[in-house]
C-alpha cells in the first residue's frame, strides 16, 4: 500500500511563538559570557525559534593549493527535536557544476554530493559524519541562539570571555568552545572536529572565526564568517560565508 503525504503532512508546523517567550530569568545560572552574549543577541523578550530557513553566499575549496570555488547555500533547522537540511550548488564559471546536501536528523547526518546533477562524488554517513554534523549544528546555533537555552545544551564556565557549550542528542555528545568580547558578541568557535583528509576521517581543530555581524529580524547574529582546519602542516580557510536572508518560526518543508 503507497500512502501520498498531502503538503500539510511534508511540512513541519511552528507552536504559536507567543507562548513561549524567553525572559531574562533564562539566562540565570549560565556563565557570565554566555549572559552577556544571549542579552547581546537580543533574544530576550521574543518568541523561541522552532524553524528556521536561512540562504548564504560565499566560496569554498578542496584544499590549500586549490582555487575558490563560488558556493551559495539554502538551509532549513529545526530546535525540537534539532536537526538541519543543507542544500548547495557550486559554481564554475558562473554555471552550477556540483550539487550537495546534508540532512542531520534523529542524531545522524547523510552528506551527498553529484557532480553536474548527475555522478554521485560524495556519499558520507557513519560516527564520524554524524559526529561533524553535530558540532556544525551546534556552532550554527549563533544563527538562531535562543535554541542555546534547550534542554539538550549545557554550558560549562571558563572564564571572562570564553565558555563550552556542549550539545547532547540520541545518547552523543559535542563539546565546542565559544570567546565573546565584552560587548556580547561572539569572536569565534573551536572545536575538535572529524574532517577528511587524505581519504580518512580525521579529528582536527576546527575554527570559525566571525567576521561581520549584522541585524537580521531584530536578532544581532554574525552575518560573515569562516571555516578553518587548524591542520599540523598551518592553518587551512575551506570557506568563507555571508548570510543573506533567513526567516524564522515559518513552516518549512520535513526533512
Amino acid at each position: 500500500m503507497v500512502t501520498i503525504l498531502s503538503e500539510k503532512d511534508r511540512t513541519v508546523s511552528v507552536k504559536d511563538p507567543s507562548a513561549s517567550i524567553v525572559t531574562q530569568a533564562d539566562l540565570a545560572g549560565l556563565p557570565a559570557p554566555v549572559r552577556r552574549y544571549l542579552t547581546y543577541s537580543g533574544i530576550v523578550g521574543r518568541p523561541r525559534i522552532e524553524t528556521v530557513r536561512l540562504k548564504y553566499a560565499g566560496s569554498f575549496r578542496m584544499a590549500g593549493d586549490k582555487p575558490w570555488i563560488p558556493l551559495s547555500a539554502e538551509q532549513f533547522y529545526t530546535t525540537n527535536p534539532p536537526g538541519f537540511l543543507w542544500k548547495a550548488q557550486f559554481r564554475f564559471a558562473g554555471i552550477p557544476f556540483m550539487f550537495g546536501t546534508d540532512v542531520y536528523k534523529d542524531g545522524h547526518s547523510h552528506m551527498h554530493g553529484k557532480l553536474l546533477g548527475l555522478f554521485t562524488v560524495v556519499d558520507g554517513q557513519g560516527e564520524e559524519v554524524d559526529q561533524g554534523a553535530m558540532v556544525r549544528y551546534l556552532q550554527e546555533m549563533t544563527w538562531f541562539p535562543c535554541a542555546y537555552l534547550n534542554d539538550y545544551i549545557t554550558w560549562q564556565a571558563v572564564d571572562d570571555h570564553a565558555a563550552d557549550v556542549t550539545f547532547h542528542d540520541n545518547g552523543k555528545s559535542v563539546t565546542l568552545r565559544m570567546y565573546f568580547d565584552d560587548e556580547g558578541r561572539m569572536l569565534a568557535c573551536i572545536a575538535q572536529r572529524y574532517g577528511e583528509f587524505n581519504g580518512q576521517y580525521v579529528v582536527r581543530t576546527w575554527a570559525t572565526p566571525i567576521t561581520e555581524y549584522s541585524t537580521f529580524n531584530g536578532l544581532n547574529i554574525p552575518a560573515g564568517g569562516l571555516g578553518v582546519w587548524q591542520l599540523p602542516s598551518g592553518d587551512f580557510p575551506y570557506i568563507n560565508v555571508r548570510l543573506t536572508e533567513i526567516a524564522y518560526n515559518q513552516p518549512i518543508a520535513a526533512f
